[in-house]
């Protein structure tokens, strides 16, 4: 299958005098893995709907590839959907729910039957093809969910928090599935979680958005190491920051910045201050905890 790059161009969402998503601007490369992520309310789930042809943006432009697909209907933007609650049918079994999509495009059926049967595999759920969905576990369904969305081959997947569901065991391995499945098919990718940590491991880019807008896009690495804003910084974990004029250097010189922002993790104690540029505090460990 052939992935395409999307385009997001200042789209607009309000509700009322509520702004969901204000003049948001970003572009995607064809076969990224994009996280969208931020706190409830950020409109991360907003923009993914809107890819997704459920909402409607008041202005801006989308683009998939080279077409506009702003006012597509759902069913023609050829895109892979994968819900937070998985959305499966529990009248049909794991089958009958992997080739829907393919009974929707008139596949034969025995061509729909082998593809749906492949996809299986590939999601590692050969065997349970005429299992119940009721009896599955939640893992084994959100699997599911996972190969209805790819069997049709789509040139997009878009996935809201599909794994806010699972115990922290099961969402761990699963980060690590999604990622490899990514991989393997090499479709573009856009996924919502408010999960810093999932974020950092699964992307190939984060997108930091909070009241509607994106704060700040960049790889995983620099996200966390290098926050362009004081939201950022505090979102993407543990930080301490430090106000102006409260540090300074080893040679005595007031530290320059506007805001410093030091993770615990960048902390070293030592009796001896070595080089003149290096950023001293002085003070007293009191208290210590283990953390395994």
């Amino acid at each position: 299958m052939k992935s395409l790059p999307i385009t997001i161009d200042s789209v607009s969402k309000a509700y009322g005098s509520y702004v969901a998503l204000d003049d948001v601007s970003l572009d995607i490369q064809a076969g990224e893995f994009l996280t969208l992520l931020g706190p409830s309310g950020s409109g991360k789930t907003t923009l993914l709907m809107a890819l997704a042809g459920f909402v409607r943006p008041d202005s801006g432009k989308l683009l998939l590839g080279d077409r506009d697909i702003t006012r597509l209907a759902p069913n023609k933007r050829d895109i892979g959907i994968v819900f937070q609650n998985y959305a499966l049918f529990p009248h049909m079994n794991v089958l009958a729910n992997v080739a829907y999509p393919l009974a929707l495009r008139k596949t034969p059926r025995a061509e729909a039957r082998q593809r749906a049967l492949a996809t299986l595999a590939r999601v590692k759920l050969d065997g349970l093809a005429e299992r119940n969905i009721a009896a599955l576990s939640g893992g084994q369904r959100q699997r599911v969910a996972l190969a209805r969305a790819i069997v049709f081959e789509p040139r997009v997947m878009l996935m809201d928090e599909p794994l806010s569901a699972l115990d922290k065991n099961l969402r761990e391995t699963m980060q690590y599935e999604i990622r490899r499945l990514h991989d393997d098919l090499g479709i573009t990718t856009i996924y919502v979680t408010h999960d810093q940590r999932e974020a950092l491991i699964m992307s190939d880019r984060i997108a930091v958005m909070n009241s509607g807008r994106i704060q700040q896009i960049d790889t995983p690495q620099r996200i966390y190491d290098r926050p362009s804003t004081r939201f950022v910084a505090e979102f993407m974990g543990e930080a301490n920051i430090v106000a102006p004029g409260s540090v300074r250097r080893v040679d005595g010189a007031e530290a320059s910045g506007e805001t410093l922002m030091i993770r615990a993790e960048s902390f070293h104690l030592d009796a001896k201050l070595v080089g003149a540029d290096s950023v001293a505090l002085e003070g007293i460990l009191r208290a210590k905890a283990f953390r395994g």
